[in-house]
């Protein structure tokens, strides 16, 4: 039999321990499938007291993880340590520098620095690979380069963070606000105790980069993205989205606009309507899904588990899987030398329909105010509904549906609201995703 692939593991939170176990507990397995056994040799992490539930007296252990890189027993690093830079970032460069592969599960640093890790690692000839850094053990990393790489991607979209999502489908079961959902969230171990980068969108951004560069082979840009995440989401809005036949979830869409006659990349993340017969509408609960829709194998759904030790485990083992191997290839789909720096798309000519928002002041003529704001606009009003009842005083939700029309005609709709007495809080508008 081949030598062992010889790992050093940094990070042994949840995510690390159960690395090691799915190792002991699928050990033959893996080595059938691998043509080799996968044997970790060195671990690293903050405690080296702490109780993880699995045996580390086997491994050698280093205090500073980014020294395993130049450890000349091992070939590949994995790296679950998280943040977009500081020492996990200097590991990943420490190990590619050193002639090892990298495995990561960090988004973070894939949406920020992985233009300059793919170049540095086709440059030594090592692989990179991050299958865990997006939607958890959901193989849609492996999906588009290898299972879809016959296709040109049209269009990417899907729900890309797990906190969300179960925040999103729990208020649509139980009735109750978004703040209460949310405590309830972080009670339950779905929702971090500062649950910033899941809720405003920004972990859903970083997933979205990644699958943008390999779906359209264009250089990762975060920067250019989009994001809205869902704290203003109200137990209103999922009371009408309802009524109307929609559930709300928080999708990430990437897409390039040829328009203008210059390839222009669109990437966003925000709360959409989802029509009840579209497939990401039955995706409840800390669940994962991406649709791809290529141009001869038409849409695709990949789903699953976005999050936990279990599925992400299984995401990194395979990736080291391919490494032993030698089946890692380019990071991208393509060389990172080709893949084109793109402009950010133009968004006022995109049409649709959208759900619009407003929390208003209990007063006759506001209704008047916003609907001949929307008709100097150009927006077409389909259905409007106030929420409240006017002898309760204080605020009242107006929501209304637009007919298909430019987002533009709804930009300007807002700007001429911006600053009415008449709003007491900023509009909320969710593009509606039709089945």
């Amino acid at each position: 039999m081949a030598e062992p692939l010889r790992i050093a593991l940094a990070g042994l939170g949840t995510v690390g321990a159960g690395v090691i176990r799915l190792l002991d507990q699928n050990r033959e397995l893996l080595t059938a499938r691998a043509g080799r056994p996968l044997d970790v040799v060195a671990v690293s992490a903050r405690d080296r007291s702490k109780d993880r539930g699995v045996d580390l007296s086997r491994f050698a252990w280093e205090d500073d993880m980014t020294a395993m890189a130049a450890r000349g027993d091992v070939d590949v690093v994995v790296e679950l340590v998280g943040g977009s830079d500081g020492p996990a970032l200097t590991l990943a460069r420490n190990a590619i520098r050193a002639g090892k592969g990298l495995v990561t599960a960090n988004k973070a640093m894939i949406a920020h620095h992985g233009m300059e890790l793919a170049e540095a690692a086709e440059g030594a000839n090592v692989a990179l690979r991050f299958e865990a850094a997006v939607a958890g053990g959901i193989p849609v990393v492996k999906g588009l380069r290898e299972g879809a790489s016959a296709n040109a991607i049209e269009q990417i979209y899907g729900i890309l963070n797990g906190t969300c999502n179960y925040i999103l489908s729990t208020m649509e079961d139980s009735g109750a606000d978004f703040g209460e959902t949310l405590q309830a969230a972080q009670e339950l171990g779905y929702a971090e105790a500062d649950p910033t980068f899941d809720i405003e969108g920004i972990d859903a951004a970083h997933k979205l980069a990644i699958l943008a560069g390999i779906a359209f082979g264009a250089r990762i840009d975060f920067a250019s993205v989009d994001c809205a995440g869902v704290s203003r989401v109200r137990a209103q809005d999922i009371a009408q989205a309802d009524a109307l036949g929609f559930v709300i979830r928080l999708i990430g869409r990437a897409d390039i606009d040829t328009s203008t006659g210059e390839a222009r990349l669109f990437q966003r993340v925000q709360p959409c309507l989802v029509d009840k017969e579209h497939p990401l509408a039955a995706v409840d609960g800390p669940t994962n899904a991406v649709v791809a829709e290529g141009n001869y194998v038409g849409r695709l759904l990949f789903q699953g588990a976005g999050a936990g030790d279990g599925p992400t485990a299984s995401a990194v083992v395979a990736d080291l899987i391919d490494i032993a191997r030698g089946d890692a290839g380019t990071p991208f789909s393509v060389p990172a030398a080709t893949m084109v720096p793109m402009a950010k798309a133009d968004t006022g000519h995109r049409m649709g329909h959208n759900y619009i928002r407003f929390t208003v002041t209990d007063r006759p003529g506001v209704l008047a105010e916003i609907t001949a704001a929307m008709r100097d606009a150009g927006v077409s009003i389909e259905s409007l509904i106030q929420q409240g009842k006017p002898e309760e005083g204080g605020e009242v939700l107006v929501a209304m549906v637009t007919h298909e029309g430019p987002e533009s005609a709804v930009t300007e709709a807002l700007r001429l609201l911006d600053g009415s007495d008449s709003l007491t809080a900023e509009p909320l508008v969710m593009p509606i995703l039709e089945a």
